[in-house]
């Protein structure tokens, strides 16, 4: 079928690309000149405006919006609510909060535009594995667009899982749970890189551990990439963004009284990455030093060249 792709980043870019090796048509959309002449080269028809986009279309036109969450978004689809017709679609993949959906399905219908959220997960892999896909709607407008879906999909990777805004529920949740296994993941091995005594190559347990073991994931297999040799890993900043998503489910988890501790605690080391001179961790050296006399790393003036400050033992 003939679609519209909105956002031509990393993912909006492949998701073209594969849908087009599937056999599909995609009128391509970027703010970018240089996307949307990527895109071109790859067989789809850009469009220097979203006017020429909606041009290009067949009813039932179907527009997927895969631009960043929040403001982007919104503007876009409203965009698009005053260009399209009556049994269009929009479709919404990025990782906007679910609570937006039904607000935005309420105002497309005021023109008979139906709205699905799509879920999106695989990443800058999904091109060549495809993409596990969990969409919210009506029938009737999932139905519309349920070749799209099939051909991103790998076999048995789509479901359509609820009504309006259960697509961007169940992924929110899903990414709450990467959250707690890139942390367990990430202490597991912090602790065999402590082990000095056994001098553990923690690229070769990477390896192995794909095997047979019941701890093997894709996640694993990523980790694994990451510790190879020549990879890069010494030089990464342990500097751990967070999307929304994580606070979301931590913040679902509290208003629906379900405990979440390992997904709440994966969110707070996020954070804590972020702080190398965390004020909580000095008032705790401080209050070992006041109760026990504890020893405490200080901090001398910064020198006369202006570098940063080197801590030593006091």
């Amino acid at each position: 079928m003939k679609m519209a792709m909105v956002g031509l980043g990393k993912m909006g870019a492949n998701m073209t690309q594969r849908l087009l090796e599937k056999g599909h048509q995609v009128v391509a959309f970027d703010l970018s000149a240089e996307a949307r002449a990527a895109a071109a080269t790859k067989g789809a028809d850009p469009a220097a405006t979203l006017e020429e986009l909606v041009a290009k279309l067949e009813p039932p036109r179907v527009a997927w919006v895969m631009v960043p969450a929040g403001p982007p978004t919104t503007s876009t689809i409203e965009t698009l609510k005053g260009l399209l017709s009556a049994g269009d679609v929009v479709i919404d993949g990025g990782n906007s909060n679910y609570k937006e959906a039904a607000p935005t399905a309420q105002s497309l219908a005021q023109k008979g535009v139906g709205f699905v959220d799509a879920g999106t997960s695989g990443g800058v892999w999904g091109l060549a594995n495809g993409y596990c896909l969990m969409v919210g709607g009506t029938r009737e407008s999932v139905a519309v667009c349920e070749p799209i879906f099939l051909a991103l999909a790998p076999e048995g990777g789509y479901a359509h899982v609820g009504p309006v805004g259960a697509g961007h529920f169940v992924k929110m949740v899903h990414n709450g749970i990467e959250y707690g296994l890139m942390q367990a993941y990430a202490e597991g091995f912090e602790i065999m890189d402590k082990a000095d005594e056994f001098s553990l190559d923690l690229h070769q347990i990477a390896a192995i551990w794909r095997y047979g073991s019941v701890v093997r994931s894709w996640l694993l297999e990523l980790t694994e990439r990451a510790l190879a040799p020549g990879s890069g890993f010494a030089t990464i900043e342990g500097y751990v963004v967070d999307s929304g998503e994580g606070r979301w489910t931590v913040q679902e988890a509290i208003d629906r009284g379900v405990p979440a501790p390992v997904i709440t605690t994966s969110l707070y080391q996020r954070f804590q990455s972020r702080e190398p001179d965390a004020f909580s961790f000095r008032l705790l050296a401080a209050l070992r030093n006041q109760f026990g006399g504890h020893a405490v790393v200080s901090e001398p003036a910064p020198s006369a060249g202006g570098g940063p400050p080197k801590a030593t033992p006091s």
